[in-house]
């Protein structure tokens, strides 16, 4: 009798073996007859429509009132603008200034633009995905780059429309300056327009698909603003017509800043013969970067993601709801902060002196404050003296911008004191009142600002102008009273936004609330620049210097006076 006539059969016998656990999960388990991706994404999007129909009704709203706003406020400035750009380029030289400070400017641009990326995705990053996709999205047997790779696709996009409207008003500006037409403009602009913000997104994206990186964003934050820093000065200085030519030469082969910036050289009348392989060249890397970033997109951490997506969801809450002190406070938690070094300083002998003590230890732990500090009162001095060696309008808005920016320096050796008020429990271990507390934390910024003024003030008064030495560390007294102003503002009275009578071109509520929240820097440089511009119209002499010290000392003391009450008010509340 044969194998078949017994009703058995050879395969038969083979299909009888008993399985594995092994081979039963390869049975059950197959990622592409398992992979859910299409049907879950469908389902998701059906259930977010109304949200998303209400989403891009709220986004329609607010791009009308910013275009609005814009047309309204900021069309006449522009044409105003526009105008004196041409007539100084029908009288001056305003073009040819434009045109030397092409390659300088492209590597500040470049490096500003790595920068921001780098520093960005230290919280954010290209991708962020709400917390409800992370949580449960993510869990889904679904393919990461299908729910990730979007968000870093609509990132690239952002980015490029943002540099084409800069390239288009960059365009103008060429126009009205006689250095190129618009049509020419755009077409030079275009290449650097789009490839270098993508080649930041695409840093962006490196650094938050690998959180180690994030060291070494730290550590270069400094080196590449002072990088910065030289770019600017020397665009500054090709401006006034002092330039280095093998410099330039260099700057426009070392990199994509380079490269991205001899289209707009040749097309103004520069020297940049090669300028289509350095495009070419722009162009392969761009391409070569997006699409490496692309592709690291779909593998970052989940960690990452759900760090991310509550540091956003804070930020976002925080900037509606007009507390930006606890935005910032959420970014710093989140890493974007710069590092802490351990440093010991002997107590002091005073308990009066404690809070001088704290306040230096809390410096020189966190040193990137005092590099801020530097770095502003540079740019203070360098405003300040421009606006000083003019006069009329152009000395006023130099001496403005000088004095913003050092408000800025002293504001950064003042973070202690926001520290102390963003949670007022925290000043229990003083043993001042918080008003006391507050007036103790005025005394480093004080100093230091002075110091810091003091030095920026060395080189103008080399070159003649010694009442600089007395007047430009003047300044840093009711800039410190101001911070610390700051520090005690307390939470946003978002009352004032609805304050005052209703017309037709709006309410002052906006304008109070602005007024409110800025009060500190407002009332400093306000003041500064009423006595300082009255003091260099007549003249600096003794009798000048006098009269802005006892200005300043009336403007110190009243805002110490507000500090205090202040200082009671959050006690109360």
């Amino acid at each position: 009798m044969t194998a078949h006539d017994a009703g058995t059969d050879p395969h038969t016998e083979q299909d009888d073996t008993p399985a594995t656990e092994e081979d039963d999960a390869q049975a059950i388990w197959n990622e592409a007859d398992d992979d859910r991706t299409a049907e879950t994404l469908h389902w998701l999007r059906a259930k977010r429509r109304a949200h998303h129909r209400q989403r891009r009704r709220d986004r329609a709203v607010l791009v009308y009132c910013v275009v609005l706003a814009a047309l309204g406020y900021g069309s006449g400035y522009a044409h105003r603008f526009l105008r004196e750009l041409e007539l100084g380029a029908d009288h001056g030289s305003l073009g040819t200034d434009l045109q030397r400070t092409l390659p300088a400017a492209f590597v500040a641009v470049t490096l500003g633009l790595a920068v921001l990326a780098a520093r960005d995705a230290l919280w954010r990053g290209p991708v962020v995905v709400p917390g409800p996709a992370v949580g449960w999205l993510l869990a889904q047997p679904v393919r990461r780059g299908a729910v990730l790779r979007p968000g870093f696709r609509l990132s690239a996009g952002l980015a490029a429309a943002a540099g084409l409207l800069v390239a288009a008003a960059a365009a103008v500006v060429l126009q009205v300056t006689d250095l190129a037409s618009f049509g020419g403009g755009i077409l030079a602009l275009l290449p650097a327009a789009v490839c270098l913000p993508l080649l930041a997104v695409s840093l962006g994206m490196v650094v938050e698909r690998r959180p180690h990186l994030s060291r070494y964003v730290r550590r270069s934050t400094a080196p590449a603003a002072l990088l910065l820093a030289l770019s600017a000065g020397q665009a500054a200085l090709a401006a006034t017509g002092h330039r280095w030519a093998p410099l330039e030469q260099a700057e426009l082969w070392s990199g994509p800043w380079g490269w991205a910036a001899q289209p707009a050289v040749s097309v103004t009348g520069g020297t940049a013969p090669g300028w289509p392989a350095a495009t070419a060249l722009l162009v392969a890397v761009t391409a070569a970067a997006v699409l490496y970033a692309h592709r690291d997109a779909a593998y970052v951490p989940n960690a990452q993601l759900r760090g991310r997506a509550a540091t956003a969801t804070a930020v976002t809450s925080g900037v509606f709801t007009l507390e930006l002190r606890a935005a910032k406070l959420a970014v710093m938690e989140a890493g974007g902060d710069e590092p802490k070094r351990w440093v010991r300083l002997p107590p002091p002998p005073n308990r009066h002196l404690v809070v001088v003590w704290r306040d230096l230890l809390a410096l020189l732990r966190a040193p990137g404050r005092l590099g801020r500090a530097v770095a502003w009162t540079a740019a203070a001095a360098t405003a300040a003296g421009l606006g000083a060696a003019t006069a009329g309008e152009k000395r006023v808005l130099g001496l403005v911008v000088g004095l913003l920016c050092g408000y800025a320096a002293v504001g950064a050796l003042a973070e202690p004191a926001r520290l102390e008020t963003d949670d007022v429990r925290r000043a229990a271990w003083s043993p001042f009142r918080l008003r006391t507390l507050m007036l103790h934390h005025a005394i480093v910024p004080t100093v230091l600002g002075a110091v810091l003024g003091l030095l920026a003030a060395v080189p103008y008064a080399l070159a003649g102008a010694v009442w600089t030495l007395l007047l430009m560390p003047l300044c840093a007294v009711p800039f410190a009273a101001a911070a610390v102003f700051g520090a005690c503002r307390g939470p946003a009275r978002t009352n004032l936004l609805f304050a005052g009578a209703a017309t037709p071109m709006g309410g002052p509520g906006p304008f109070l609330f602005a007024a409110w929240y800025a009060a500190g820097p407002l009332i400093s440089v306000t003041g500064l620049t009423l006595v300082l511009n009255a003091a260099l119209a007549h003249g600096p002499d003794a009798r000048t210097t006098t009269y802005v010290a006892v200005m300043a000392a009336l403007l110190t003391t009243g805002l110490l006076y507000f500090v205090t009450r202040s200082a009671d008010r959050l006690v109360k509340h």
